[in-house]
């Protein structure tokens, strides 16, 4: 399959050019192969080990949350220069979707985890450049079965703030890094994020809120495998996800 088929594709299905970023982030291509693609890999980052284990999966498209320049300019050097020379040698094809990614409606890690534990969205938060970036729901819920619930979504450790109500009905849910917007939540009976800084959970003490840390990792898998999985039915092509833990 055409690689620039499959970018126009995903660019307009994400809206890369109109969701705002982190510059770091240069959402859509990052790195070109020789335009052709039979099998996409899909992994949350673009690091150095998850490129070398696309390779050996025999993807020659990767597609990845976090791209390859979140340092932004640096020399291509040592590791860095490793990871684009293993790249380029193998033909491998590497697009990123950070923001775009998280806020899609059907595709979206925020959309997915919120699906996956049962929320009934009614809104939106956490503004960030005109948009904004976390989904606000309903959820008659005790506390820790609203942990065991996120545990079983993500497969992994669910850290918890139990600060608000034992017994919880409304929601914030922001994944990856967004637990220094806490505050944000105030007057939400739980915040659910990815991870957060340690100041995050005495704010939240001070603020009353529940606030569940589910893995700034785990609660991104979401969008890249769906992501490839519409791929593959929309182009024919092989799919596999690159599994790679950071454990935060």
């Amino acid at each position: 399959m055409n690689l620039a088929n499959i970018v126009a594709f995903l660019d307009r299905e994400l809206r890369i050019a109109e969701i705002p970023d982190y510059a770091g982030a240069m959402n859509g291509l990052q790195l070109q192969n020789n335009g052709k693609v039979s099998k996409v890999a899909a992994a949350v980052d673009a690091s150095l080990p998850v490129v070398k284990k696309a390779i050996d999966a025999g993807a020659d498209l990767l597609v990845v949350h976090h791209g390859m320049f979140w340092q932004g300019a640096q020399p291509l050097t040592a590791a860095f220069y490793e990871k684009i020379k293993c790249a380029m040698d193998a033909n491998l094809a590497i697009y990123s979707s950070h923001l775009p990614l998280d806020v899609h409606q059907l595709w979206g890690n925020n959309v997915s985890l919120a699906r996956a534990i049962g929320l009934d969205l009614r809104g939106t938060f956490l503004p960030y450049k005109g948009m904004d970036v976390g989904l606000v729901g309903e959820l008659e819920i005790s506390r820790d079965e609203l942990q065991q619930r996120l545990t079983s979504a993500v497969g992994g450790v669910v850290h918890v703030c139990p600060a608000g109500p034992e017994k919880i009905r409304s929601i914030g849910l922001c994944t990856g890094g967004a637990g220094a917007e806490v505050a944000a939540a105030k007057g939400l009976d739980a915040f659910i994020t990815g991870e957060g800084p340690h100041w995050s959970f005495p704010l939240a003490e001070e603020l009353g809120i529940n606030v569940f840390y589910a893995g700034h990792y785990a609660t991104e898998t979401f969008g890249v495998k769906l992501i490839s999985t519409e791929l593959a039915t929309a182009f024919g092509l092989d799919m596999t996800f690159i599994d790679h833990p950071t454990g935060l």
